[in-house]
Order: C-alpha cells, then structure tokens, then sequence
C-alpha cells in the first residue's frame, strides 16, 4: 500500500450547522428532473429514545455540563483553525475538520444512511455539517475500525470510478486533494490530529437516498473518499454503526455543494425548543423544500474567510432588553491589527459565546453587566456562580420579565427570546445567564436559533430569519 507523506491544505473548516447530538435521518427527498428541486433531513436529537445511539438518562447538570463542554471546545478549536486558514497557502500539508469531546468524553454527532455504488451498500454516514469530504471504510483496507455492515468494495459497484488527477480539485487553483503516482489522494485529521486520521483515494461514486417513504433517488458521479487508512476512530468503534463521515459545507467537495444542480444554492432549518429533557426533531430542508418566505423575513449578508468555508456576519452592536449597548463601530469587526476575528454563526455549539478581545473593548464584559444590572434592579437574589455560568439568580415563581438579546447585524435585528437567553438549572429553581467568554471570536449558536427559520441562501449572499414555531415544521413533510 501506498504510503502518502504530504497532503495539500485547502480548507480549514468551522462547525457550521447545529441540531445538537443529533441522529440525522432522510425524511424526504423529492428530487426530479426539474431542477432545482429540493428535500429534508430529519433531526432527532441524540438524548431521545427515538435515537439508535441514545445514552441513557441524563441529569440536567450532566446535559448542560456536556453542552458547556462542548461550546468550550468549538470556541477554542474554532480560533486555533482560524489562525491557520489566515495563514494558509496551498502548499500547505493538511486540512483539519474539528471532532469534539465533552466533559462527559462523548463525542456529538449525527447520523445519515445512504446507499453507496451499484448494487448500492448501505452505510452509515456521521453528519459533519462543518466538513467537506465524504468518506467511507473501504476495501481493500489497511487500517479499519470495526463497523456491523461489509466494507465498501469498489470492485464490487460497476459505477466505481478513480478522480482523475486532472480533476480541478486534484489540480486545479485551488485543490483539495494531491495527485501521488497518478491517483488523486487525501488525507484529513479530525481534532486537529490529535484524534481520527483517514486518507484514501478521491473517487466518484453513484448515491443512494431514501425517497418518499419506499422510494429512494439516485445521484450519480458524488465526489467521496474511498478510505484505506483510518485510525484513531475509538468513538466510531464504541458506537459501532459508523462506517464514515458525510460532509456538508460549503466546501466544494460537500454533499451541499455537490447537490446544487439539484437542490439550488439554498438550505434552512427551524431549531424546536429544546428546554425539555428531550426534545422534539428537526428538520434541515434544501432547495425547493425551503418554505416561502414571510412578510416579517429579515436578512444580513454573510462573508467568508478563506480556506474556512464558515459564515460569518457583520455584527454592529448588541441590545439587552431596550438597552442598546452602542458599542464602537469597530469592535466586531476583523481589521489589521485588531484582536477579534468576528462572529460567525455556528449552530455545532449550544451556548452563545461572546468575545472578550473584541477591538476597544471587552464585549463579553459589557454584555454581562447589562444583565446583571437589569436582574439586580428586579431586586432578583444573586446566586455564586457554577463551574459554567458566572451569573446565576433564584428564580421567583410567576417571574417572566427576562429581557431579550437583540443582535444588530448589517441590515437586520436578530431578537432572542428572554428565556432562551438563560439556562435553567436544578428543575427551574434557579437560572443563569447562559453566555460564555470568547477569546478573540463571537459565535451565535443554536440556542438562540430556537424557533427561529434560517434560511442560508448563496444565490443572494445573506442569511435569512424570521420567528416560526419549528414544531409544526414536522407536520409539513
């Protein structure tokens, strides 16, 4: 077997797309030859019993401990990977997907099964919402974990073809693979290296997905990684059900990208509540599966940073409550010389985090003291702090006057509901201010999304949002 010692470095990727410890699903797909057309995945998150991975039961302080843990996580694998892609060239050796552990040394993910060459083999995809490349174990294999269901066997499907490495992401301006003796290689580290590696050969393939309940769609000539080389992928062996990654980003080599002839330049999703112990699904919708839009539909242009494939928005200031903050004209936004990098959103972590290094400033500081000035003024008794939050209040019963965070993006107000803004601890009897501090990043995440249709449209460059009870999002499949 071929070994490989270098890989070109063409994305740095930032966990974009949330639903929280979710097992993904395909709910509906009705693509046709009227194009675009569109479809939706199905979101079940991982703490319900309808999940084939289901943990067991949680306490409350185990759900936000793992939840914390994670955000912690992004926030600082987030900066490490934007530091790298601001200081990227394509000639360097590796790209890196985040995988993250929790507190509880759980990783969080989501599921999709597909139907991979002809016959199609059932796999069982982990959902990398923040990643391009789709993989999967492949024979023949040098290193593979464990999975239940027979490797991929290329020689098995007759739709099985190499990427030629004159391919534009094997050789193209900007390449994501490398030609090593004729055949178009990767290799991608999940955590930064210091978890799973895989590498293989970038193939094309024909995918098979569930369809209307009996039926399912095949897409011809997907771009994936046919993967020789796994290691370290302890998680995916205690799960036992993985046999690869699905990527769908914005990267080229994504499911999203790859589907736009099919779907449009367009996905959205509507976060149910997820306040109660278990929460209900979600739906991810593509394409023409998006609904209409609103009277009440707001929208702020996104931008990207290169090599990161994330979106990020032009955040002007921030309100609590009334009580906007007037924050210099500067402070969130990247500049020579300035310390933040901005905010992007990222529905991959549960609590928003604000930024400590914002330019001139100290957001978070601002922030968390307009807070707390506005509970001490509802005479509301201050709690110590916990090992997450550093603000935390008894809660009074009948007490609903919790202020919202108002978001100013270019163009467009992003209003939080009061009680989404706070975590609820020890069955209600108290609540904390469930913002944590950023170090030279801001992440809007998803548990200010609940209730709330995102609809992320490359067609006009913006994000689009309006308030939407996402419950009866699930009627409407």
């Amino acid at each position: 077997m071929l070994e490989i010692d270098t890989y070109k470095m063409a994305e740095v990727k930032l966990c974009v797309v949330h639903l929280l410890l979710c097992i993904l699903t395909v709910s509906k797909l009705h693509l046709s030859d009227s194009k675009p057309s569109g479809f939706s995945l199905k979101l079940i998150p991982r703490d319900s019993p309808e999940s084939p991975i289901y943990p067991g039961n949680f306490s409350q302080i185990e759900r936000i401990a793992r939840l914390v843990g994670f955000t912690q996580a992004k926030s600082n694998y987030a900066q490490f990977l934007l530091s790298t892609a601001q200081n990227a060239t394509l000639d360097r050796d590796r790209f890196f997907v985040p995988l993250h552990q929790d507190l509880n040394r759980e990783f969080l993910f989501y599921i999709a099964e597909v139907g991979i060459g002809t016959p199609p083999l059932k796999v069982n995809l982990l959902l990398d919402t923040g990643g391009g490349l789709i993989w999967t174990q492949c024979e023949p294999c040098k290193n593979c974990y464990p999975q239940p269901n027979p490797l991929y066997n290329s020689q098995a499907s007759s739709t099985y073809r190499k990427l030629p490495c004159d391919h534009p992401l094997c050789s193209g301006p900007i390449k994501l693979y490398t030609c090593v003796n004729g055949e178009c290689m990767y290799g991608v580290s999940y955590g930064g290296g210091s978890s799973g590696y895989t590498k293989g050969v970038a193939s094309l393939e024909s995918f098979v997905f569930p369809a209307n309940g009996q039926s399912t769609k095949t897409i011809d000539n997907i771009i994936f990684g046919c993967s020789n080389d796994n290691q370290n992928f302890a998680t995916f062996q205690r799960n036992g059900q993985i046999s690869g990654i699905m990527g769908i980003n914005l990267s080229p080599d994504s499911l999203f990208k790859q589907l736009l002839a099919e779907i449009g330049n367009r996905f959205s999703y509507c976060v149910t509540p997820f306040e109660d112990v278990m929460p209900a699904p979600s739906l991810m919708r593509f394409g023409d599966d998006i609904p209409p839009p609103r009277p009440n539909i707001q929208q702020t242009p996104f931008y990207t940073i290169p090599y990161a494939f994330s979106f990020y928005l032009n955040l002007a200031d921030i309100s609590v409550g009334l009580h906007r903050l007037n924050f210099p004209p500067d402070a969130f936004r990247p500049i020579q010389g300035g310390t933040t990098s901005g905010l992007f959103i990222d529905s991959g972590a549960a609590y928003t985090v604000i930024d400590q290094l914002t330019n001139g400033v100290n957001a978070y500081e601002v922030v968390m003291r307009a807070f707390e000035e506005y509970y001490e003024s509802k005479q509301l008794h201050r709690r110590a702090p916990t090992t997450f939050f550093r603000s935390c209040y008894d809660y009074q019963p009948g007490f609903n006057e919790f202020p919202t965070l108002t978001y100013h993006f270019e163009g467009a107000d992003y209003v939080v509901e009061g009680r989404h803004v706070n975590v609820f601890i020890n069955t209600g009897s108290y609540f904390c201010i469930g913002i944590l501090p950023g170090s030279a990043l801001s992440i809007l995440v998803v548990n200010h999304m609940q209730n709330m249709r995102l609809i992320y449209d490359g067609n006009i460059g913006a994000l689009q949002f309006y308030p939407e009870h996402c419950v009866y999002d699930m009627i409407h499949i």
